[in-house]
């Protein structure tokens, strides 16, 4: 199928990009913070934490609390996150829409590549009907041996996709995750809402972001710059 594309695989982050999940995590991660000692405002647990792995900021959480950041305490965090996401999670507005167009464009060569663990991100997928979408194209920085915003979960997602890094787009609402996308090599397209819970375009465009827009259903639009004409495959 001929296709006049600009890039040859779409890359997508998955909270705050495609689920609406930020400030419900967040939330959970403040209220568990507050019980081992660490009182913190919405505000200043979004701006600590947003796009980060927890395990990255261990030293940080221990000096905070004086506790050690246990195995027993992560797996209560991501039980206590998952039963809150399955009751109120929803999709960012526009997302669904974009992504079957995207989908579509690109002959399926599209992938979710998450900072999340994995069950978290096919969790939420699933939830908010995008799962068939990255049916075996969906990425965990916890199973690389970097998490963002290093760039190691988006160089796995392009070659999974047969797609150069620099051929590649990639779609993200934190300044941990576009920095990961620029160190990849790949063209990021920053989303940043006027909502709470994602990175303003300055901080984005300081991180490397090519490109900035506030609404989800733009993403078809911008992608489609048509700098060439190739031939993208159908993946199955």
């Amino acid at each position: 199928m001929t296709l006049a594309l600009r890039f040859d695989a779409v890359l997508f982050d998955c909270d705050g990009v495609l689920v609406d999940s930020e400030a419900i995590t967040n939330g959970v991660l403040r209220d568990m913070l507050q019980e081992a000692g660490w009182t913190l405002t919405a505000a200043e647990c979004m701006r600590l934490f947003l796009g980060k792995a927890l395990r990255d900021e261990r030293a940080m959480i221990e000096a905070r609390t004086g506790r050690p950041l246990t195995e027993a305490w992560l797996a209560r965090f991501r039980e206590r996150r998952n039963a809150r996401l399955e009751r109120e999670v929803g999709a960012i507005a526009g997302a669904p829409a974009a992504v079957e167009r995207i989908h579509a464009a690109f002959g399926g060569r599209i992938a979710c590549a998450s900072g999340a663990d994995r069950f978290k991100v096919e969790l939420q997928l699933a939830r908010c009907g995008l799962a068939s979408f990255f049916a075996g194209r969906v990425f965990s920085g916890h199973e690389m041996p970097r998490s963002k915003p290093a760039p190691d979960v988006y160089l796995a997602a392009a070659a999974a996709l047969g797609a150069d890094p620099r051929r590649c787009a990639v779609v993200e609402d934190t300044v941990p995750g576009t920095t990961a996308g620029v160190a990849a090599g790949a063209t990021v397209f920053g989303y940043s809402p006027p909502e709470a819970g994602h990175a303003g375009p300055a901080a984005l465009r300081a991180a490397g972001a090519a490109h900035v827009f506030t609404d989800m259903r733009e993403l078809p639009a911008l992608l489609a710059a048509g700098r060439r004409r190739l031939s993208a495959p159908r993946l199955p």
